[in-house]
């Protein structure tokens, strides 16, 4: 039986509102929207602190994500940990959506079946929750055949029982600012590689899984695509890649393969570790692939190790932003007042959860910390409930 306490989530849609970066106050309970920009500057997690921050460049926010703190399973006597999700959206924000309402269910209902988390737990959960989109496809396809394109990338993270657990299918990333103390300096550590075709590993694991097909891979515009259609190789959703079925008309042209395939092209399993957690590991930032193309693993540790906690992932985002901004050649308060949809062509979506560690907390065999359910996305960035 999921905690009482647990269920009683207040619901609150954020708006868009005219507040400066200052708006936010350290540990306030409830996040805050500005413009194109959601961000919650602190917060309390079973395993230490937390910071979040999303920011919107297309037409429909297409990134979701999620924080839970407190039971993963639905059982009293579960283990109880941190769960983050970070789910970037593709061809509109659906999958991404029901990723963010069902992953986390599936992942505490195998929790309890096997009365502990592990690998298997998250991968049966990525399963199910991949066998539901689809089935979802099928109810609407004949009357809205596009969301047999719509896809999400899945980064997802669990501090559980002094392990942490990564389970990635996409682009996204998640790196650990981990201290070395005979440098005296905190590292990065990339826990996650992405399923990209521009990976050449990843075109080897295409043309491995289908010898037959000399297309599976192509260079279209000097950039790597499945089938000459899509970068990654995993997801949960892109059904017209998975089920021939959905992979015909009324499914625009451009989506659609010239002769039938006899399997799926892209996966659902996510690549999955596990490892325990040491003293040294300081904090895990999570993000979806638009952070990345403008900052560095170490360039992103470097930030959150060298400032203050409160706001940390908000300072990420904006240090991302500024590089986008340098690149066309463009200062970072003229990137600002370009609107939603136009703003793609200088960034992506972004979304950031930045996880900090309390080693005390992680070794204690009885993690009393607070409960806690952050969910939004998939619309505007002020769609997030708390």
């Amino acid at each position: 039986m999921v905690s009482n306490t647990l269920m009683r989530i207040v619901a609150n849609c954020w708006k868009p509102s005219n507040e400066g970066d200052n708006s936010s106050r350290g540990g306030d309970d409830n996040g805050r929207a500005d413009g194109l920009l959601w961000y919650k500057d602190s917060g309390q997690h079973v395993n230490g602190e937390f910071s979040m921050a999303v920011i919107q460049a297309n037409n429909l926010l297409e990134d979701c994500s999620q924080i839970e703190s407190g039971p993963m399973s639905l059982l009293e006597s579960g283990p109880q940990g941190t769960f983050v999700g970070i789910y970037d959206g593709h061809g509109g924000p659906e999958a991404a959506r029901f990723v963010n309402q069902h992953l986390f269910e599936n992942i505490k209902k195998f929790t309890s079946e096997t009365q502990g988390m592990s690998a298997d737990v998250i991968n049966k959960a990525f399963l199910a929750t991949e066998e539901a989109f689809l089935s979802l496809v099928q109810q609407q396809w004949e009357i809205k055949p596009q969301i047999a394109s719509v896809g999400s990338c899945c980064l997802v993270g669990i501090v559980c029982g002094g392990h942490l657990y990564i389970a990635n299918a996409g682009d996204s990333r998640v790196v650990l600012g981990r201290s070395d103390k005979s440098e005296k300096e905190v590292k990065a550590v990339q826990l996650s590689y992405e399923h990209n075709a521009s990976v050449e590993s990843v075109r080897e694991e295409l043309h491995s899984l289908h010898p037959n097909d000399p297309q599976i891979v192509v260079l279209k515009h000097q950039v790597w695509r499945v089938k000459g259609l899509i970068q990654i190789s995993r997801s949960i959703g892109d059904a017209y890649l998975k089920r021939a079925e959905f992979n015909r008309a009324p499914l625009l042209a451009k989506f659609r393969l010239p002769e039938p395939f006899d399997k799926p092209i892209l996966k659902a399993e996510p690549t999955i570790s596990v490892q325990k957690l040491y003293p040294e590991d300081q904090f895990l930032i999570f993000a979806s692939d638009g952070l990345w193309e403008h900052l560095s693993n170490q360039e992103a540790v470097d930030i959150v190790n060298n400032y203050p906690r409160n706001g940390i992932a908000r300072k990420l985002l904006k240090a991302a932003l500024r590089e986008a901004a340098k690149k066309r050649e463009m200062r970072y308060s003229d990137l600002k007042k370009i609107d939603r949809g136009v703003r793609r062509h200088f960034h992506d979506d972004i979304t950031i959860i930045i996880l900090f560690l309390d080693s005390q907390l992680i070794s204690s065999s009885i993690s009393q910390g607070p409960l806690l359910s952050i969910r939004g996305g998939g619309g505007t960035p002020g769609n997030f409930n708390t």
